[in-house]
């Protein structure tokens, strides 16, 4: 499996801007979706944005507008601009890959890779 390693998270405060990237082992632009996910202790996972192998972008509904997937083929790295950042963004950051689909066309994470996870903690 590919191996995901993610940096640039920090503190900000609210109203500030972060660039997570993730570095990923080998080539990511062919048959990989990608995506980031966030998680708070004691709540469920969610995800944040994703970008297929055509390069078609989705996003959670309170990440639209103010987040920014996107990756560099060359590098091998993903990509998640974070701009007006608010105290509910605090959360662990993941990034994931995965080439396996459901019978009915959507991506399974689990069966992905999965990076360790960099910090974002926004200040009121």
């Amino acid at each position: 499996q590919v191996q995901l390693v993610e940096s640039g998270g920090g503190s900000v405060q609210a109203g500030g801007s972060l660039r997570l990237s993730c570095a990923a082992s080998e080539l990511i632009y062919s048959n990989y979706c990608m995506g980031w996910f966030r998680q708070v202790p004691g709540k469920e996972r969610e995800g944040v944005a994703a970008i297929d192998p055509d390069g078609i972008t989705s996003y959670i509904g309170s990440a639209k507008g103010r987040f920014t997937i996107a990756k560099d083929n060359a590098k091998n790295t993903l990509y998640l601009q974070m701009a007006s950042l608010k105290p509910e963004d605090t959360a662990m950051y993941y990034c994931a890959a995965t080439q396996t689909r459901s019978n009915g066309g959507n991506w399974l994470w689990d069966s992905g890779s999965w990076g360790r996870g960099t910090q974002v903690t926004v200040s009121s």
